[in-house]
């Protein structure tokens, strides 16, 4: 598998390509943040969710009364990239449909991400073009799993995120992977929320009608990890309960209702992107020193 290497004086991580994902997020003095994919727990760093973000029902996706199959997430996580350009500071990863793609997906894209390393701070920025002369339908999201605890010696239960901005909005849950009907008394408390395995008995915490557009992750004596996603409307947290790592994951698109039975263009968070056109999605991830 090929990696590409980033590096400044703060940091220094690893880009596959393979999905390309983020495996790999070290401070200088070696601390490692970002979960090692450990394949008895959970086999991933950082995945990128698209063309879909969560679960279709039945994992079928209908679009002008013809279905296709469309595994929870989607196809890119999977897939080979193509790295367009790199320095030591950045690189570009480029996806295009597809014969594989365009049997489960009957849209034509471009989709480049690009890591891009700053003192501190890694961007990394999702550029989906629509090649075709029809509307490309998608949703976008990512999943980087940092670790829990961030430092080896301190307390699990010491870990906390604090929001932005109030949540005051319920929450949203899921079961067998479709979104509940039902709204659930937020877990945030004077922005704060709290991390314990508890919280995630019953899967992911999602946050559909959110405030924030960033947060920070942190625990007495351990670096703080923000986070900021300002063009990322849904959130999700999620761990499997007892695992070493936390997912902060900001989305364009979340799990389907249980009782969705539309076509694609309806799924909650799909956006369509004209003929010849291009949307993108940024988020940031800060080490605060």
């Amino acid at each position: 598998m090929t990696h590409h290497i980033l590096h400044s004086s703060a940091l220094s991580v690893k880009v596959a390509d393979q999905g390309a994902e983020l495996q790999a997020f070290k401070m200088a003095d070696g601390l490692e943040l970002l979960w090692q994919a450990d394949p008895k727990v959970w086999p991933r760093h950082a995945p990128h969710l698209f063309p879909i973000v969560g679960k279709l029902p039945n994992d079928t996706l209908l679009h002008e009364g013809k279905t296709y199959n469309m595994t929870p997430h989607g196809f890119a996580r999977d897939l080979p990239f193509v790295c367009e350009n790199k320095s030591d500071r950045h690189c570009t990863h480029l996806l295009t449909d597809s014969e594989q793609t365009r049997a489960r997906y009957p849209f034509a894209f471009e989709l480049r991400i690009t890591h891009a390393l700053e003192g501190n701070t890694l961007t990394i920025t999702y550029a989906l073009r629509n090649p075709a002369n029809t509307e490309l339908l998608a949703s976008v999201g990512t999943h980087p799993a940092f670790n829990w605890p961030l430092k080896p010696g301190i307390e699990r239960s010491a870990h906390s995120m604090t929001f932005e901005r109030d949540e005051p909005a319920p929450i949203r849950r899921v079961a067998g992977g479709l979104l509940k009907p039902d709204s659930y008394p937020t877990p945030v408390k004077n922005r704060v929320l709290a991390l314990a395995d508890e919280l995630f008995v019953d899967d992911v915490v999602i946050f559909d009608k959110l405030n924030s557009r960033a947060l920070t992750y942190s625990a007495p004596g351990a670096p703080k990890i923000q986070v900021k996603f300002p063009d990322f409307p849904h959130l999700g947290i999620w761990t499997k309960p007892g695992a070493g790592f936390v997912c902060i994951e900001p989305w364009q698109g979340h799990a389907t209702p249980e009782n969705f039975t539309g076509e694609f263009r309806a799924k909650p968070g799909v956006i369509a992107i004209a003929p010849h056109s291009e949307r993108s999605w940024r988020y940031t991830i800060t080490v605060e020193l």
